[in-house]
């Protein structure tokens, strides 16, 4: 009863303290873009020039949460809302829109979509979320189940994205064995290709495995970064055992390293 009486004064606290200290990022911002007493860096960026940092934040915040680091998870967030802010102090300067209207936009929308929360609909929760989704898609003027999509994705985030909304208009195989023998299939084609044909051809091989993934139940990028970082480990754990004399190891050595330090790893 205590913890739960000192959680709720510490969400009290900080709902208390947000509008202060939002209003001094908001005023550090409109001091670094002053066209006079600014940052000269910060003045001269544009949306453009912006979105890869914005992008490059979002990828701090789960590299954070991936390793369960929270004092790093509250400074990558900071960084992250930094970008937020930056757009929204660049867009107000060109008479747009400001971070009070973007913060009622997504609180409408919040609101908009969740009418079994919010409103008078008396059930529907993700069902209804896409169904909402969908009018709101209809009324920006899309007209293909593919429409909005965002181009700027991770490629094997999109690949997924464009196959789950094909799925719903019934374009889908119906269980995980299609999938497969369609990445089957595309190995095939990699190996009866012609060089100028082999990028297109592993193109399709990658979106194969997503579908696969996908009707596995597996989210393709977490498993490919968790991947990565397996092979990370093992590698370093390689260069280790083996100390400066690893580059001049055979490709035998190499592997007997790998297969030791991965054996190391399962124990």
């Amino acid at each position: 009863m205590v913890g739960e009486i000192a959680s709720g004064a510490a969400t009290v606290s900080s709902a208390q303290a947000l509008p202060a200290a939002i209003d001094r990022l908001v005023r550090v911002m409109a001091r670094l873009r002053d066209p006079i007493s600014g940052c000269e860096w910060d003045v001269a960026q544009d949306f453009a020039s912006i979105a890869p940092y914005t992008i490059e934040e979002a990828y701090e915040v789960a590299d954070a949460i991936a390793r369960n680091d929270m004092p790093d998870l509250r400074d990558e967030l900071g960084d992250l809302l930094l970008q937020v802010v930056f757009h929204s102090r660049i867009a107000e300067e060109a008479g747009h829109f400001g971070l009070a209207d973007v913060a009622t936009t997504i609180s409408d929308k919040m609101e908009r979509r969740h009418p079994h929360i919010f409103g008078d609909a008396a059930a529907g929760g993700h069902y209804l979320w896409e169904q909402i989704k969908a009018e709101e898609r209809a009324d920006k003027g899309a007209q293909g189940a593919l429409d909005g999509v965002a181009i700027g994705l991770p490629a094997l985030l999109r690949a997924e994205k464009l196959q789950k909304r094909a799925a719903r208009t019934g374009f889908d195989w119906p269980d995980a064995t299609g999938a497969r023998a369609k990445v089957i299939e595309e190995i095939a084609e990699i190996d009866a290709a012609s060089a100028q044909e082999r990028a297109e051809e592993i193109g399709d091989l990658l979106f194969s495995v997503v579908n696969w993934a996908r009707h596995l139940g597996v989210d393709p990028e977490a498993a490919l970064r968790a991947a990565n970082a397996k092979f990370e480990a093992r590698f370093r754990g390689m260069e280790a055992k083996a100390g400066a004399r690893f580059a001049g190891l055979t490709l035998e050595q190499k592997e007997a390293l790998w297969q030791a330090v991965k054996k190391q790893a399962q124990q």
